[in-house]
């Protein structure tokens, strides 16, 4: 299958040692997944949750762009201390207005197509269900409001990669869009992405054109469904964790950090804050 699919990328993933302080000079924010990329087994350690109040406090805009559930998102906006959060693999944006003392939501799609949709979603999970053995719906679903997760090595045991294509192959059956993670196959209808939302993000709240934000941007990830990302930002950045996906994927980070998961975060943290006190 296409998302995940044995593949051949030209990309050539410069270590982070390499980045240069004429890359980051001109810095507007950090972008960044969560799971694999910030924690490091489901967990986030101290070091990476102590370099994003090190970026923040020196002014730099942060905005985890991840694919966990509404729920979490209204966690994360109110509690991290990030600028915005883009949940569910570009279903919407959240971010808390302190001058109003409200959590504010910006949905790309209304509630009367969020219903049909997660009704639809219903049925194809009925058909994964009875054809793929070995996965489960994701335990954060009971918090999503848009899309489907199916979890095939969180929760459960490794189902195998022939097990995740199957995943695909049945969403897209259905017409749906379809990204693999790290732990989850995520599924949704509708015409959006985690690329897209941000891009709209980035103009509605902080009036920021797509070429601005391209430039001016760090992204971070780990996994295929990370790549939108990769490809949109010139200062992309895997975590250690991204070859064991290399070569399933097409578009790969410009660099990669020396450590897996959060510690691999926060060297990228380190490196650019050394970069900007130079």
């Amino acid at each position: 299958m296409t998302a995940v699919g044995s593949r051949r990328s030209s990309t050539v993933m410069r270590p982070l040692e390499s980045l240069a302080r004429q890359d980051v000079q001109n810095l507007w924010g950090v972008l960044f997944d969560i799971d694999d990329t910030f924690t490091t087994r489901g967990r986030i350690p101290a070091c990476a949750y102590s370099a994003l109040w090190s970026l923040k406090e020196s002014g730099l805009k942060l905005v985890p762009i991840t694919g966990r559930p509404a729920g979490w998102c209204d966690h994360i906006a109110r509690m991290w201390p990030v600028d915005a959060v883009v949940g569910e693999n570009g279903a919407f944006y959240f971010f808390y207005d302190a001058e109003a003392g409200k959590l504010r939501k910006r949905y790309l799609a209304d509630e009367a197509e969020r219903r049909e949709n997660r009704r639809r979603l219903q049925a194809v999970w009925e058909e994964i269900r009875a054809r793929v053995p070995g996965v489960a719906l994701a335990s954060d679903q009971h918090y999503r409001e848009a899309d489907l997760a199916v979890d095939y090595c969180e929760d459960v045991s490794h189902a195998g990669w022939e097990a995740v294509e199957e995943i695909v192959r049945i969403f897209e059956t259905h017409g749906a869009h379809c990204k693999v993670s790290s732990i989850h196959v995520n599924g949704w209808f509708g015409d959006y992405d985690k690329r897209g939302t941000t891009q709209l993000l980035a103009r509605e709240l902080f009036g920021i054109p797509e070429e601005t934000i391209r430039r001016r941007a760090v992204f971070c990830g780990d996994s295929p469904n990370d790549e939108p990302m990769f490809a949109a930002f010139d200062l992309s950045v895997g975590v250690a964790n991204i070859t064991r996906f290399a070569s399933r994927m097409e578009h790969l980070p410009a660099y990669v950090t020396p450590s897996t998961g959060g510690e691999g975060f926060a060297e990228l943290a380190r490196k650019i804050l050394s970069l900007l006190s130079c």
